[in-house]
């Protein structure tokens, strides 16, 4: 499984990269394998402010549907409208094109706290 050492990650097996105040924000690797082939992503949180541990949408896979867990505080941006007619992104390329969401982050810091490529990798063992 590949877990880039240029991101965090949670409990709940979401990555973020940050960039400013600007974050990206997806499943990992490990996520989408134990999905499942991805058929589709709903997300109608744009534009919305939430609090870390929200769900900010779902991801369904051929054999079930899971919830979308925002990482840290922030208000949704944008959606990945990619995943519109190719929601397999997430399962092909899960830290590069199948991206989720684009996110303004209420208090960077928060990100420091998220567990590191190597925390998370011995998370999910």
């Amino acid at each position: 499984m590949n877990f880039p050492a240029n991101l965090r990650y949670t409990k709940d097996h979401e990555w973020i990269q940050l960039d400013g105040n600007i974050a990206t924000i997806g499943i990992t690797d490990f996520a989408q394998h134990e999905l499942g082939d991805i058929v589709y992503v709903d997300i109608s949180t744009v534009g919305k402010s939430l609090a870390a541990e929200t769900v900010f949408g779902t991801v369904e896979a051929v054999k079930t549907v899971s919830d979308l867990f925002l990482p840290v505080a922030g208000t949704v941006n944008e959606v990945n409208s990619l995943l519109e007619k190719q929601p397999e992104l997430v399962n092909t390329d899960p830290y590069g094109d199948g991206w989720m969401i684009k996110m303004t982050v209420a208090n960077p810091a928060e990100v420091e706290a998220l567990m590191s490529s190597e925390a998370y990798a011995a998370l999910v063992g």
